[in-house]
């Protein structure tokens, strides 16, 4: 009964989202039923719709990951986005800037590039978390709007590629693009496996316990002599890394380059995809799937259906919503609970 109500909610968001979107679909005049039978049928029904949704999906499942592993250690690590473009921007970079390497020492290289910048981003907020109790909400939010700009300054100007108007790098090398397996991207098998690596450690491991401790009550964590500054540290490293490799395999596998513009929205996509997953790794493999398919299908809605493609962007914000309402509602109960404590004393 446990592991079906923690499944209840997010069927229930989708459900709920799917019903509202079919209602603004019959609103506009459009058919829902064929609308959502053209979107699943593009994302799953040949080889072609699966390897892009394979593909949409990749960035995705990384960037959920490095959300749920900040959840499980009581973080909400709203700053995905910005680690993921730092991630994107230096490993498009050392894609295209170092010459001369052959693909088994270029690729890792460049892979690094993105998970070291991707870590660096997250550790600030980290390190003003657990040094000067500056929340990481706060934080994370402006480092996103930082490497956002920065990331534009740089490709408009030293990274831009010659002789283009676009704001972008130069394309990386062959020898730092990822290869396929089958038609199927790489990088997908790849984020598959950090998703069951993650899910062990938090099962079987001291440091996956030590976090999740730190999660659930930080004052009984430090009464137990755990660390918690430690484990801020290193869940804000392990998920910044996660994030930077996310934008990483999606400008060495996908894309081929740095635009500011088109890895918009993946690092909060991941936000839902955590939540709807209830923090949970492994949920998060099936969540990416789907919300990938629907990124890479929405536009054929348009051409069968008469339907925006913008109905999409309205069911994964109903989904987010709904994962999320609960979520403050027990924030708001704690923050009651602790001034009732504070104010009224332990005798009440």
């Amino acid at each position: 009964m446990k592991y079906l109500r923690s499944w209840l909610l997010p069927a229930i968001a989708l459900l709920v989202a799917f019903a509202v979107g079919a209602l603004m679909m019959k609103i506009q005049g459009a058919n829902p039923f064929i609308a959502y039978k053209s979107l699943f049928t593009s994302a799953f029904g040949s080889s072609a719709g699966i390897a892009k949704t394979l593909g949409k999906a990749t960035p995705l499942i990384i960037s959920g990951l490095a959300v749920t592993i900040c959840l499980r250690a009581g973080l909400f690590n709203i700053g995905v986005q910005g680690q993921l473009l730092a991630g994107a921007l230096a490993s498009a970079w050392a894609g295209y800037a170092i010459k001369g390497l052959p693909t088994i020492i270029h690729l890792p290289l460049a892979l690094l590039f993105g998970v070291f910048f991707g870590a660096l981003t997250g550790i600030i907020a980290g390190a003003l978390k657990a040094f000067r109790g500056v929340h990481e909400v706060i934080t994370t939010i402006m480092l996103n709007s930082i490497v956002l700009q920065l990331g534009e300054y740089l490709a408009y100007g030293p990274f831009k590629e010659p002789g283009q108007q676009l704001a972008r790098t130069p394309e990386v090398l062959n020898s730092a693009k990822i290869p396929q397996i089958f038609g199927m991207p790489l990088g997908f098998f790849l984020g598959v496996a950090l998703a069951v690596i993650a899910w062990w450690v938090f099962k079987t491991t001291t440091s996956g316990f030590r976090m999740e401790t730190v999660g659930r009550n930080k004052s009984a964590a430090w009464y137990a002599g755990i660390s918690v500054k430690r484990s801020i540290l290193i869940s804000m490293f392990v998920g910044g890394a996660l994030a930077g490799l996310g934008g990483a395999i999606e400008t060495l596998g996908v894309v081929g380059r740095y635009e500011p513009a088109f890895n918009g929205g993946i690092g909060f996509d991941g936000i839902t995809i955590a939540l709807l997953g209830r923090a949970n790794p492994l949920a998060v493999i099936p969540g990416s799937i789907l919300f990938g398919g629907m990124r890479g299908a929405g536009a054929s809605m348009q051409f069968t259906a008469g339907v925006s493609p913008d109905i999409i962007d309205l069911i994964l914000a109903i989904v987010l919503f709904l994962v999320t309402a609960p979520l403050i509602g027990k924030m708001i109960k704690s923050i009651r609970d602790t001034e009732q404590i504070t104010t009224g004393g332990w005798g009440n």
